[in-house]
């Protein structure tokens, strides 16, 4: 079998922990093995810089510094768990990649040319074969990150709505600039339906 490199992005609220989750069972009943990981994170050296990258104060690191941060933590992602995986013939699903990086740091005044060289220096520029990009109101996503994490919310969902408005701004612009890759779906609907309309963009792949 061949090895799929599946992501999910979209703003705070989008619903792509749980959709990860629910497409991960709808491929495992077509008997396809499936790896599920996250950004940042996903194995132990990434993992760690999360940790540094998600909790402190909103303004603990630049957005040059996060970018070089994501940049690390993902390098150590694929070469230790996304790439063995394809390699394997596995589907690899992921919460948040690069694109994550292009949309909240590129708004941050970090050049996109530059987030994709340091994609290629240290992940060989590895992208998606099908990205999901989960689209919400912003207000709509905001509230339910709220009533989801509360007072626990990490440096990035407890930022203002003009800032995550401005960040899904970027992940529409990703997606109008790459209409191979990445579909827009429709994420204020019930889930199953969502979970629906990802299965059915992903049929010229599934075996």
């Amino acid at each position: 079998m061949i090895g799929r490199f599946i992501s999910l992005e979209g703003g705070e609220g989008a619903g792509k922990s749980t959709q990860v989750r629910a497409l991960a069972m709808a491929l495992e009943a077509r008997g396809i093995v499936v790896v599920i990981t996250r950004e940042p994170g996903g194995s132990d050296g990434a993992e760690a810089i999360r940790a540094l990258l998600m909790q402190g104060d909103v303004a603990r690191w630049s957005p040059q510094a996060e970018t070089l941060l994501f940049a690390a933590a993902r390098a150590d992602h694929v070469e230790r768990t996304i790439r063995p995986a394809l390699d394997a013939g596995r589907w690899v699903l992921t919460d948040r990649y690069v694109d994550s990086t292009r949309a909240y740091q590129g708004i941050g005044g970090v050049d996109d040319d530059a987030i994709l060289a340091l994609h290629r220096f240290g992940s060989g520029g590895l992208m998606p074969d099908r990205t999901f990009l989960l689209g919400l109101p912003v207000e709509q996503g905001v509230a339910r990150a709220t009533a989801r994490d509360g007072a626990a919310a990490d440096r990035f969902a407890a930022r203002g709505e003009g800032f995550h408005l401005a960040v899904a701004q970027g992940f529409e612009r990703i997606a109008r600039d790459d209409r191979d890759r990445v579909r827009l779906i429709d994420a204020s609907r019930p889930a199953a339906h969502v979970t629906a309309d990802i299965m059915a963009g992903l049929a010229d792949l599934l075996p």
